[in-house]
């Protein structure tokens, strides 16, 4: 299993942090390696990825399912491969800390199945990197547009 956690803090109240993250619409284009997304319904989406590394090109699609929505701190998601074999987890947490907002990003996946052999050591890589870039994202995106 791979895990990134990153965090940061963002000189905004917590409810403007909240009003930016529970709109996936806002940064769904933040996330690194992103070429498109499919809202299903409010809580499911599915999402493409497209990236290469040692001059391989691979797309990834995954299914992402909130799990949880509990305003204004904490958003919980699962997440499922469609196009390789694997499954997923994190969330967002904001904390208001004097006016500003902590705002942490952990993000979990486990690739299985015979592809997952090849898939770990990449997924071990990217996925601390996804987070950490994901969460400097939204951060400067709210910081802009609050």
């Amino acid at each position: 299993m791979a895990t990134g956690t990153h965090t940061v803090e963002i000189p905004v109240d917590v409810q403007a942090v909240w009003d930016y993250v529970s709109n996936l619409e806002k940064w769904a284009t933040t996330v690194p390696a992103y070429k498109e997304h499919e809202i299903i319904n409010d809580k499911q989406s599915i999402w493409t990825f497209e990236g290469s590394m040692k001059g391989i090109k691979k797309t990834i699609q995954a299914q992402v399912d909130i799990t949880e929505w509990n305003e204004p701190s904490n958003i919980k998601f699962e997440l499922k491969g469609l196009s390789d074999n694997f499954t997923g987890s994190g969330h967002f947490t904001a904390e208001d800390v004097n006016g500003k907002t902590t705002m942490t990003c952990t993000v979990e996946v486990h690739a299985g199945g015979f592809s997952g052999a090849v898939l770990t050591p990449i997924i071990k890589w990217a996925v601390p990197k996804v987070a950490s870039r994901l969460t400097e994202s939204i951060a400067r995106k709210i910081a802009v547009f609050s």
